[in-house]
C-alpha cells in the first residue's frame, strides 16, 4: 500500500495551522515528507496526526 501525500497548503487546511508551522514541524522532524523531482515538498498524511510520543492516534475521534 502506497502512503498518501499532500501539498503543504493542503496539510495546512487539514490540520488548521499556518505554512510556517508546517515548515517548523518539518525542521523538527515532527512530520515526514518527500521532495518531488521538481523540488516540491509533499507531506505524508499519516504523520500529520501523531501523538507527542510519535504513535498514531487510536481512533479518528482522538484527532479532534
Amino acid at each position: 500500500m502506497e502512503r498518501q501525500t499532500v501539498s503543504i497548503m493542503k496539510a495546512c487546511e487539514l490540520v488548521g495551522v499556518s505554512r510556517r508551522t508546517i515548515y517548523n514541524w518539518i525542521a523538527a522532524g515532527k512530520v515526514e515528507y518527500v521532495r518531488t523531482a521538481g523540488g516540491s515538498i509533499r507531506i505524508f498524511v499519516d504523520t500529520l496526526w501523531r501523538q507527542p510520543d510519535g504513535t498514531a492516534p487510536t481512533s479518528p475521534s482522538a484527532v479532534a
